[in-house]
């Protein structure tokens, strides 16, 4: 059976990543940072905004694509790759601005968990059948 969801989910979390990938080197490029973060904080705010997506989007990627193998159904599958995205998004977002968007931030990772517990929660539950 081929894979439906979690491959647009896996792509779309890409184009996100290269985003943010784009902007930090931007950031490099107008603070003149060539290596690390040269103790510069709009350096710093942009690599750990793209770091933060490089932590939760492997993982959460891997239990979508475990949930969608597991058989679960589509529309499940769907909405947890949107609640993954739009966690990430809003992390994004609330995170990498100045000021810092606390709200969005918050709901970002609000999301982000929802969709991993969701997610480990109910790969779990479909083992013990």
């Amino acid at each position: 059976m081929p894979l439906i969801a979690t491959p647009l989910y896996a792509g779309l979390a890409a184009l996100l990543f290269l985003y943010l990938s784009v902007r930090v080197i931007g950031t490099r490029q107008s603070e003149k940072v060539s290596v690390g973060d040269g103790a510069n904080k709009a350096m710093i705010k942009a690599m750990r905004t793209q770091s933060n997506c490089a932590e939760y989007a492997p993982i959460s990627l891997l239990l979508l694509l475990l949930v969608e193998l597991q058989g679960a159904p589509t529309w499940a599958v769907h909405a947890l790759g949107v609640i993954f995205l739009a966690g990430r998004l809003l992390h994004a977002i609330g995170f990498g601005r100045t000021p810092q968007i606390i709200p969005l931030r918050k709901s970002g990772m609000i999301l982000t968990f929802a969709m991993m517990a969701f997610s480990a929660l109910g790969l779990i539950a479909h083992s013990l059948i």
